[in-house]
């Protein structure tokens, strides 16, 4: 989708940033981004839970366990991921460069890269721009580490927040990269569970503990980043971080903090217009839809069904289509596991029902329907009937366009 996101300029108190061009693209486009807290911050992070982890997460996840972070290094255009124990050494290279020409700790910077897999990633390149990004640290340098970070993208991803925290006025400032290789299966470092890739930096002013800091990405990463899905693919470098220097000098939060929700719900806020940026600016991406499924016996079921439509290619491409038929959509309900009697299935597309208790009825209702799936953004919502478990999820179209690119670009 076309999208205007109107370059203003982005500050935040006691971060600097970098971007700068080491020639890791081709295009000569900048490809190493720097970001950096004048003080040690608490932090917190969500990776990839694929089971083919590039260098920078298996450096990251451990770095991350202690709650504390001052700088992180990024490259596009080289994944270094599926590298061995070279990629490993080139990521933590990168991070001793930045430790020794900061002055910082090595064990509070991290890696993230994003680009081709399987590819080593040059390393006397790469060291030389790690370097160069050092020195170009500014305060007003947000939009440079924001391009540094962009791989198939076609528009820039940010955002910006203020709230009032007891009296004090804290900073939130969120940058994302996406467009491909999109349906992140995050899970928060430090807890159970839980090509072009997913890179979100989520930073702030505030103070916050680091168990605040991972209990709001916990909270937020639901229907957020963990919701969305453009073609189903989950990258082996998703990584998202949060960040709070405390440099704003509020009462510092705690889950337990009275000022925590209001928190929590910004970084949500914040996290969730990244996220949509993301889905629109998928890959041939024409159509966002907002898939809700709801009566469901349990979460469980009911996420099945909300991903299965998500993820499938016939489903994908009647959004593309604008055709409001929902024989795709039952019949991906119905093989997605969950339990559910189809006799009691309702659909509608936005507020114009097509399916009533099992049955079709489109027929009813088809200049009205056809009008919502002609919408470049509309929503979708299943009741199973079954319960009262519900999921959400945020998915892009899948068009004539993202076969073409993916069938050139060598990923």
């Amino acid at each position: 989708m076309k999208v205007r996101v109107p370059r203003k300029p982005v500050r935040l108190q006691g971060f600097r940033f970098a971007g700068v061009h080491g020639g890791l693209k081709e295009s000569g486009a900048r490809d190493v981004a720097l970001i950096c807290s004048d003080v040690p911050a608490a932090a917190a992070a969500a990776f990839t839970t694929n089971r083919v982890q590039a260098a920078p997460v298996q450096v990251g996840l451990k770095r991350l366990a202690a709650g504390r972070l001052q700088a992180i290094v990024v490259n596009s255009g080289n994944a270094n991921a599926y590298t061995g124990r070279e990629g490993l050494a080139v990521a933590r290279e990168m991070c001793a460069i930045v430790s020794r020409e900061l002055r910082i700790g090595a064990e509070l910077v991290i890696p993230s890269s994003t680009g081709r897999i399987g590819v080593p990633l040059p390393r006397v390149r790469v060291q030389r721009a790690v370097r160069a990004a050092c020195k170009r640290l500014a305060v007003d340098g947000f939009h440079d580490a924001l391009e540094g970070m962009m791989t198939t993208d076609a528009f820039a991803k940010f955002t910006t927040e203020t709230i009032e925290i007891g009296g004090t006025t804290v900073t939130i400032v969120g940058m994302a990269k996406g467009a491909g290789m999109i349906a992140p299966r995050m899970a928060v470092a430090g807890t159970p569970g839980g090509h072009a890739t997913l890179l979100a930096y989520v930073l702030t002013d505030a103070a916050v503990s680091a168990a605040g800091l991972r209990r709001a990405l916990q909270l937020a990463l639901p229907d957020s980043f963990n919701a969305i899905v453009v073609d189903g693919d989950t990258s082996t470098n998703d990584t998202v971080v949060l960040m709070a220097n405390g440099l704003a000098k509020n009462a510092a939060l705690t889950p337990a903090s009275r000022a925590f929700p209001a928190f929590s719900q910004a970084v949500t806020r914040a996290m969730t217009r990244l996220a949509r940026l993301i889905v629109k600016d998928g890959e041939g991406a024409t159509k966002v839809v907002d898939i809700t499924v709801r009566g469901a016996r349990n979460a469980r079921d009911a996420a099945r069904v909300a991903d299965t439509i998500a993820r499938s290619p016939l489903c994908k491409t009647a959004f593309f289509g604008g055709d409001p038929y929902t024989g795709r959509l039952v019949c991906a309900a119905g093989y997605s596991g969950a339990v559910f009697d189809p006799q009691k299935l309702d659909v509608y597309l936005d507020d114009v029902q097509v399916v009533r208790r099992g049955r079709e009825i489109v027929g009813e209702v088809e200049r009205r329907a056809a009008a919502v799936t002609q919408r470049a953004e509309f929503s979708l919502t299943l009741d199973l009937h079954a319960g009262k478990a519900q999921a959400y999820r945020m998915a892009s179209d899948l068009s004539l366009d993202y076969v073409r690119f993916n069938s050139a670009y060598r990923t």
